[in-house]
């Protein structure tokens, strides 16, 4: 412009400024995905034969076509693999990756002849080199065991894919092959053997080139998960738990799930002044906490802090499960997540209890029944039991606990009779006149945790299932009268999901929307007693205290939901160590998400 006027800004004079940096390891994972699936399929399926420039495949060694189309096979495969934790901005990865897509982009040159699948590749490629900041997220812990998952996925995944490489040539195919005949050539070529389907011309060589790179990757990849160092998931230490059981003493009162922090298969991060801590468990991707930070309220910010800091470093998912109102409060303030209501805890006022009025005539009446049958009660302080009576209530517990499955996280502590844990309250029912069983006369057994110098929260509930229904209910009241003596003015029950759903939608006047909110809860109950404890636990009359999930964002919910499943139980990983042999502990805490049939029966 004349007399050097500066340029006004106008569409022409800008240039695109490509991606958010935050938003760059998600389009480049989903960039891997499609270079993989084309090099995938660049290698599976024939090459074109009128291609300008496949005149260079003659003058070649005649091996080159085949080595190159297993190459492009086993680099889109590895590419696969690796989509995901790109999307996480794991450095490892981003190694791999810069790794593979030059040899992909080769391999498709030589056996397809496909400039522009290299090109994809090469631009891809340029992309990560440019972007390697964004790529710094550490390992996640890791165990062998996952050696065994991939030999079985992977080697579906060859099977599979396998077939698809044998019919992808039917114009050199030798008669027709049967589905069994195909399958036997897959297996055989998987072990670089000849199979049963025979192939016109060089297309035998191309095809028993690629069946042998799909094993030979599904063998290496194996191998690599079993020999690798483990990195298993951090675990509270002993100063760690003696730092936590500090910070309890002084501050235990103000949650009611503080005591849980204890799990010994938790980590846990302190604020910069030690006056606060976070402690949590990584669970595919998902970094969960569970419960309000453990400490003084003005050192919270700091622990939080620290707890998004390793999560950005490993590219975790943040999430915290079954935070209070000022929990969440704090939660979403310090770190801008957001937050959604996901229960109530059902909380009762020990001098406020009582068994007369009509409101508690069904309890009151089952409790009489039960001590009209005979049964007995007793509660005590852990540190108040003999040891035989301490290992007879943990087999009994792990006994009669209804599944195979260890299940408990944030509502429950893992373990009974610890000796660290010596002001646990134990309250047992007992059934003197009958028969000895294999744990004496002991029938049931409630195990609570402390909840600061004057309330208890409650973590187990187990009961034998040949004895009559209703010992819960029993063992809570007794417990509930008992509470006085031990200096115990609350009392914390079970946790309900959903429960002001359940309740708005049953009453006159609820939308249809809320009616068929609770209907899907009632149908759901049928799995996870979202219902039959809600239930159970209204029949004493608490208080109910709200309960949240913190998250970061609507599109994580699906994900951290499978990772609180994980932890509670609910979805178990196959392990290579038998049952029989695993060392269990006893958590089950009854929450509305954690089935128990001593629960349900009682309910």
């Amino acid at each position: 412009m004349p007399g050097g006027a500066p340029r006004q800004p106008g569409r022409r004079g800008r240039f695109p400024r490509g991606p958010r940096p935050e938003a760059v390891p998600l389009l480049v994972g989903r960039a891997c995905t499609l270079v993989g699936l084309l090099d995938i399929a660049a290698g599976v399926f024939p090459r074109f034969r009128h291609s300008r420039v496949h005149t260079l495949a003659e003058v070649l060694p005649g091996a080159l076509g085949p080595f190159a189309a297993a190459l492009s096979l086993s680099a889109g495969m590895l590419l696969l693999l690796l989509a995901h934790a790109l999307k996480r901005g794991k450095r490892r990865a981003w190694r791999a990756a810069v790794a593979l897509l030059p040899l992909g982009a080769l391999a498709q040159f030589a056996y397809r002849h496909s400039l522009l699948g290299a090109v994809i590749s090469l631009a891809l490629l340029a992309v990560l080199l440019r972007h390697r900041d964004r790529f710094a997220a550490l390992p996640d812990p890791r165990s062998r065991w996952k050696a065994l998952a991939n030999f079985v996925l992977m080697g579906a995944g060859s099977l599979a894919l396998g077939l698809v490489v044998v019919s992808a040539h039917p114009s050199t195919l030798v008669g027709n092959p049967s589905m069994a005949e195909r399958i036997a050539h897959v297996l055989y070529g998987l072990f670089g053997l000849d199979g049963p389907v025979q192939y016109q011309g060089s297309t035998s060589r191309t095809v028993a080139c690629l069946l042998g790179a799909l094993g030979l990757l599904t063998a290496v990849t194996t191998l690599y998960l079993a020999l690798r160092p483990e990195h298993p998931a951090a675990r509270l230490t002993e100063e760690d738990e003696a730092r936590l059981r500090a910070l309890l003493e002084k501050h235990g009162g103000r949650d009611s799930l503080g005591h849980f922090a204890l799990r010994r298969d938790k980590a846990v991060v302190f604020s910069p002044s030690g006056k606060a801590a976070v402690t949590y468990r990584v669970v595919s991707g998902v970094m969960l906490a569970s419960g309000d930070p453990i400490g003084d309220v003005e050192a919270w910010p700091g622990a939080i802090e620290r707890f998004m800091d390793v999560a950005r470093a490993h590219s975790w998912t943040p999430a915290v499960m079954g935070c209070s109102e000022t929990g969440g409060e704090v939660w979403t303030r310090e770190t801008g997540l957001d937050a959604l209501e996901l229960g109530d805890e059902a909380v009762v006022d020990v001098a406020d209890f009582s068994l007369a009025g009509r409101a508690m005539r069904n309890v009151r009446q089952m409790v009489r029944r039960i001590e009209r049958a005979g049964y007995t009660t007793r509660v005590r302080r852990v540190r108040d039991l003999g040891e035989a009576e301490l290992d007879r209530v943990r087999r009994a517990a792990e006994d009669w606990r209804g599944t195979d499955t260890e299940r408990g996280f944030s509502m429950a502590l893992g373990r009974v009779g610890d000796p660290a844990d010596g002001g646990c309250l134990i309250a047992t029912a007992h059934l003197p006149d009958a028969a000895p069983g294999p744990y004496g006369d002991l029938r049931a057994v409630l195990h609570f945790v402390p909840w600061g110098p004057d309330g208890v929260s409650l973590d187990l509930m187990r009961r034998d299932r040949t004895a009559d229904p209703g010992l819960n209910e029993l063992l809570i009241v007794a417990a509930l009268q008992a509470a006085p003596k031990f200096g115990i003015a609350r009392v914390s029950l079970n946790f309900a999901v959903f429960r002001s759903a359940l309740a708005r939608g049953e009453r006159i006047g609820a939308g249809p929307v809320l009616r068929a909110w609770r209907g899907l809860l009632v149908f759901l109950s049928r799995w996870f007693q979202i219902e039959s404890l809600y239930r159970f636990n209204a029949k004493f009359r608490p208080r109910w205290e709200p309960r949240f999930v913190v998250y970061r964002g609507s599109g994580d919910l699906p994900r951290i939901s499978l990772a609180a499943l994980q932890a509670e139980g609910f979805l178990s990983l196959p392990r290579p160590v038998p049952r029989p042999l695993r060392r269990r502990t006893t958590p089950a805490r009854p929450c509305a998400h954690t089935t128990t049939d001593t629960t349900a029966r009682a309910a």
